[in-house]
């Protein structure tokens, strides 16, 4: 798990320099960083980033194309719903937000077994399927907690990289 962060930190590292070129040290009038402010940047980067890999994930043709646009995306898709809920709330702890995601997630992953009209309609459309998907696969669990448990790391990384007190 260490070298997994030890990649994130590395990679965020640029991130936030390329953020703050204008002042590297910038601080406010009481004399504090804002390393909130570079912590949503960092997560907005994240966020943005995450969404080209996602629709990747679904229009992927070639080798195990149909577990990667199936399956796998579902992690992809918890990562960017983490991500979006702490670019809202920067301050929530990444413990809650991958479970609060999971929990969501898995609402509407049951909500495919509802099919009213109205629902059916939104769900024909681009939007629809991205958001909420078009049939229940209990089998998309497994990698729902596999997206919380990496987009939790990396909110940690990130946070540990961007928070940490200067030295």
């Amino acid at each position: 798990m260490n070298f997994i962060i030890k990649i994130v930190d590395r990679l965020l590292g640029k991130i936030v320099l390329a953020a703050n070129t204008d002042n590297p040290n910038p601080t406010r009038s009481n004399g504090t960083k804002p390393r909130w402010r570079n912590y949503r940047i960092a997560v907005l980067v994240a966020l943005f980033a995450s969404v080209p890999i996602g629709l990747a994930t679904k229009y992927y043709r070639g080798p195990f194309d149909e577990w990667l646009n199936n399956s796998f995306g579902g992690a992809i898709y918890e990562i960017f719903w983490m991500l979006f809920l702490v670019a809202l709330f920067p301050k929530l702890r990444p413990a809650i937000a991958a479970i609060s995601v999971f929990v969501a997630t898995s609402i509407l992953e049951f909500l495919q077994l509802w099919h009213p009209a109205w629902l059916e309609a939104f769900r024909s459309t681009l939007l629809g399927r991205l958001l909420l998907g078009t049939t229940f696969n209990l089998w998309d669990f497994p990698y729902y907690v596999l997206g919380c448990f990496l987009g939790w790391l990396l909110l940690l990384a990130l946070q540990k990289y961007i928070l940490r007190k200067p030295n």
